[in-house]
């Protein structure tokens, strides 16, 4: 007999078909005597009669419902957030209470097993719950010509009196979620959008907890030549909550839109790989979500005002992460007066990685390296505005102290371009959150003149990739009544969809040698703009810049320089195309130095002593069961009758 509550060998289940049956194999039936479903969560299948022992082997009633598979089936709707179901419910009853007629059993359809496993996979993904086993499509249901039933027969008759198909359809539920609803949600809609979407994750938690990112683009994991990428950025503080809300409903909004046919969104996603974290400190998130729940008391209005500029703020070793990365700003002051230095691809000083450095950090410098960002916002709260770089004032003793980049007039395009399109963030009403003082003009302000700080992030993607960021604050309440979150919603969409379209403006092109090869490195110099950007893989570029006539070089290592001279104009939309054809040359001595920093080492050195590896989603648990941490929903198992579903743990 196989032992109650864990999965069965092939071999073991034939020994029970053939101690039950008498009839073929083959045909999956065998002859049994009928009786009442007297399962409570089961009674509303379309059947009314089961036997036992079923086809897990459960031999009464009784033994099926103090087992784990049908505490499963009784809890699966609580543990899921109501999602998949009464789909996984009726299709575990099929498995526990099997149909039953004229005294023999009929299994399950395959096909319906499949359906519904691809439909919610997700959603076990979401709590880090592995699929059951007695779920198996393979081992536990049967084809059509296997003389299969539909054990969701009742549910789609229901649906059909209903007359309510299933149909394209953009739905959002304006409220907070938990951190494993976000990453069910997520991985929901790129289930529901298989051709343009998928989830990855860049890492995890100091609490492991994936830092779980949604992409989308017509041809999804891929980077397409001359296709731009770009990134928001949720959460970095966990306590400012209405970013990490806003990238949940634009991921689920860009699903649906483009399913329902809409020209805009379906042309953005044919030409933008766009990449979403809605969370990047999902453990502070916690922190802050548990303490403002403790502190909701209806009774008193005091009660409902906690901390909330401090408390889960930083992530759970509280670092703040907008000050852990490494501080190029600095570096970039004290070289800025070399003839032919550039504030670009600074490499990150070995003596960072000595101090404390977050593991979200790490993921995130890790993810940005890792595809060629070309735009980027990350989202806050405590004020109404965007700030661009730098962050950190050009004079150590003045704390508000304007400190533009090279590329002032690009960021101060890119930042107008999402303040113009907000509802109300343009209207520029100084100090309006009196947090900070004056909030600049038309609602952006460079970081520093607004205060300044070292080891943001906005200002490393800058010095350190070609990506250029902004912060977008998103209003005065970091973690606004969940009945504020449509009208959050509304005052942002049309930003958060301009922004994104915007990655398509300056120019773009292909640096290649005389033979056609793409190549990877390149330099793209811009007259006057003391900031160059380099090629991606192929050789592939872009070049976010503003209207005017510009003079533009390309070098790399071993050829000779190509120079252009464009005009962009003031209307244009798409991106200039700007082609070099580089020829081989023997390498000039100097070409290079006077781009390197003493001391420093090089821009491909990464964690040298590899001391943050450990962080990576690539970290498999060497220390087997024992070793691996349970989730929250374990408790509703481990104090259950007869042997704990270990089946249920994704090792």
């Amino acid at each position: 007999m196989i032992q109650h509550g864990k999965p069965h060998s092939d071999q073991s289940l034939t020994i029970i078909i053939l101690n039950l049956s008498c009839s073929s194999v083959g045909s999956f039936l065998y002859s049994a005597k009928c009786m009442d479903i007297m399962m409570n969560y089961c009674d509303d299948m379309s059947y009314t009669h089961t036997v036992f022992p079923n086809i897990l082997g459960h031999r009464t009633r009784e033994e099926a419902e103090l087992g784990p598979e049908y505490l499963l089936v009784s809890v699966v709707h609580n543990l899921l957030n109501g999602e998949c179901t009464p789909d996984i419910r009726m299709l575990g009853c099929s498995v526990l209470v099997p149909r039953c007629e004229k005294e023999k059993v009929l299994k399950p359809c395959r096909s319906t097993c499949e359906t519904v496993r691809k439909n919610c996979y997700h959603a076990f993904e979401g709590i880090e719950m592995a699929w059951p086993y007695f779920l198996d499509c393979d081992r536990f249901f049967v084809s059509d010509q296997e003389g299969c039933y539909d054990p969701l027969e009742g549910l789609r008759a229901i649906q059909e009196e209903r007359n309510t198909p299933e149909k394209p359809h953009t739905v959002i539920q304006f409220s907070y979620q938990s951190n494993a609803q976000m990453n069910s949600i997520l991985k929901k809609t790129a289930a529901r959008c298989p051709e343009i979407a998928m989830t990855y994750s860049i890492g995890r938690s100091v609490e492991g907890k994936d830092l779980l990112v949604i992409e989308f683009s017509n041809n999804p994991g891929v980077h397409e030549l001359l296709e731009p990428e770009m990134k928001y950025i949720g959460n970095m503080h966990g306590n400012e909550v209405l970013g990490r809300q806003l990238l949940i409903y634009l991921a689920q909004y860009l699903c649906s839109e483009y399913l329902l046919g809409n020209r805009r969104i379906q042309t953005l996603i044919n030409t933008t790989r766009i990449h979403i974290l809605p969370s990047m400190n999902p453990d502070g998130y916690e922190l802050a979500a548990a303490e403002l729940q403790d502190t909701i008391d209806p009774e008193n209005e005091e009660a409902q005002n906690y901390n909330s500029w401090t408390l889960g703020r930083g992530n759970a070793q509280n670092i703040d992460l907008n000050r852990n990365f490494p501080d190029l700003t600095t570096i970039v002051y004290s070289r800025r007066r070399h003839r032919r230095f550039r504030s670009n691809h600074i490499p990150i000083p070995d003596a960072y990685w000595f101090g404390k450095v977050a593991p979200e950090t790490y993921a995130v410098m890790k993810w940005i390296r890792s595809f060629p960002f070309v735009l980027s916002a990350n989202f806050h709260g405590g004020e109404l505005l965007v700030s661009y770089p730098y962050d950190l004032s050009k004079h150590p003793l003045e704390q508000k102290m304007f400190s533009p980049t090279p590329d002032e007039q690009v960021f101060k395009q890119i930042a107008r371009t999402y303040a113009d399109a907000h509802a109300t963030m343009s209207e520029g009403n100084s100090g309006r959150c009196e947090n900070f003082g004056s909030i600049g003009q038309d609602g952006i302000i460079n970081g520093a003149w607004w205060y300044s700080f070292a080891g943001g992030m906005q200002d490393f993607n800058y010095l350190h990739t070609n990506c250029f960021e902004v912060t977008v604050e998103l209003g005065c309440d970091k973690f606004p009544a969940e009945e504020e979150l449509y009208t959050g919603w509304k005052d942002n969409k049309e930003a958060l969809l301009t922004f994104m379209e915007s990655v398509h403006r300056g120019i773009k092109g292909i640096v290649k040698d005389e033979d056609g090869n793409g190549i990877k490195g390149a330099r793209i110099s811009v007259r006057g703009i003391r900031h160059d950007i380099t090629t991606a893989e192929n050789g592939d570029y872009w070049r976010l810049l503003t209207a005017g006539i510009h003079i533009l070089t390309a070098s790399a290592p071993g050829y000779t320089r190509a120079m252009k001279k464009i005009h962009l104009p003031a209307r244009m939309q798409k991106a200039g195309r700007v082609d070099f054809v580089l020829q081989k040359a023997v390498v000039e001595p100097d070409m290079e130095e006077d781009y390197r920093i003493p001391s420093m080492g090089t821009y491909e050195h990464f964690d040298p002593y590899n001391q943050f590896e450990r962080y990576t989603i690539s970290e498999q648990n060497q220390n087997g069961e024992e070793g691996q941490e349970k989730p929250w929903w374990w408790s509703y198992f481990s104090h259950a009758h007869g042997s704990t579903p270990t089946w249920l743990l994704r090792n």
